[in-house]
């Protein structure tokens, strides 16, 4: 027997409330054929008075009772050449209020349907994110578990056979290493996944400092060199000297090592090529390209690489075995820094430039 999970409160409250407003909707509609219904048998109801007022308007002038009296008496009739009838006017002005009440109903019935199509579309596309969000959490949460499980794995079957047998220096070099790169993989997850929570609430404090960007480069691509040589990855840096921004330095360290890791990520693939990074100063602004020459990806993905959560699985290529997490906090960090993020490429297999700006140093 297959138990099946109960469905959220948040969700049973969106359902019920679509029902409502579905029941509502068909309430309307049949509030406006109601009123259309009932103003139709009021004119007609008005005309069957108006016929019994000139039968009997009739009768009077045939009693010989004044044409003046009787129009006195039935305001709506006339009498033409001895013959009682209505006046044209009095036939219009029922017409009108008729056409009137009918348009009033469709006018208030239009605008609450709309009200309410409006609201149904609302909540559907708020379900419709929660299941995309659910979706992307649940494959987060199986992607870091599958990320973790790995190193784990791995420093326990080091620290096993360091452990267990007697190896030699070349040995305990190469397992003391892979544990490192072991550790500094979990904690790079780690890292991300409390900078995307603290960025996701806006709780971020910076300290906008005067930053040499080169030099911010430089940095990073020492602490990566390592991994760029064991993925054949090369480094291809112009960056003027004097290119100066206003900004975080931990936040700009976490922007550089995002992006240049991705860069890498993207090469794994092909078996290694080339980064190359470029800046200059675009009027008040410092400008940084960061090109890689592996994957790429759609022009039409480019907006959505920065969303929370969002991988390219492309045979193992862009961030297949990332968090989903990187290019987010680069767009985050950038937001607070009064910078902008940009993605961009040809197509698959050629390669993709991310450029970032920040506000550039004033000139002192």
């Amino acid at each position: 027997m297959t138990n099946r999970l109960p469905l959220a409160p948040t969700r049973l409250l969106h359902m019920a409330i679509i029902f409502l407003q579905v029941f509502s909707v068909a309430q309307v509609v049949w509030w406006f054929v109601d009123q259309r219904t009932y103003a139709e048998d009021h004119a007609n109801q008005m005309r069957t008075l108006y016929n019994f007022d000139v039968a009997a308007a009739q009768r009077m002038l045939a009693l010989g009772v004044e044409a003046q009296e009787i129009s006195g008496l039935f305001p709506h009739t006339q009498v033409d050449n001895g013959a009682v009838t209505l006046k044209p006017e009095a036939l219009a002005e029922l017409a009108d209020a008729r056409a009137r009440h009918v348009t009033q109903y469709a006018w208030e019935s239009g605008f609450f349907l709309l009200v309410q199509a409006l609201a149904i579309a609302v909540l559907w596309r708020g379900l419709s994110s929660e299941k995309e969000i659910r979706r992307k959490q649940d494959n987060f949460l199986a992607m870091v578990s599958h990320q973790f499980k790995t190193p784990i794995a791995s420093l326990q079957l080091s620290l096993e056979t360091m452990v267990m047998r007697q190896v030699s220096p070349e040995r305990f070099q190469q397992l003391s290493t892979r544990m490192l790169d072991d550790l500094r993989r979990m904690e790079n997850m780690v890292s991300k996944i409390l900078d995307s929570a603290r960025l996701d609430r806006g709780r971020v404090l910076l300290n906008k400092d005067r930053l040499v960007l080169g030099e911010a480069v430089r940095h990073v691509l020492a602490t990566l060199d390592d991994i760029a040589r064991r993925g054949n990855v090369a480094f291809n840096v112009d960056i003027p000297a004097d290119l100066d921004v206003r900004a975080d330095p931990l936040a700009v360290d976490s922007v550089l090592r995002n992006l240049i890791e991705n860069a890498m990520s993207a090469m794994q693939p092909t078996g290694g090529g080339t980064v190359t990074i470029r800046g200059r100063r675009v009027g008040g602004q410092a400008e940084l390209q960061i090109a890689d020459t592996g994957i790429g990806f759609e022009p039409a993905q480019g907006p959505k690489l920065f969303e929370k959560f969002f991988r390219i699985d492309n045979h193992g290529g862009r961030n297949a075995a990332g968090t989903g997490l990187g290019l987010f906090i680069v767009q985050r960090f950038m937001h607070f820094e009064d910078g902008h993020v940009q993605a961009h490429s040809e197509g698959a297999g050629k390669g993709a430039t991310f450029t970032v700006t920040w506000p550039a140093a004033q000139e002192t």
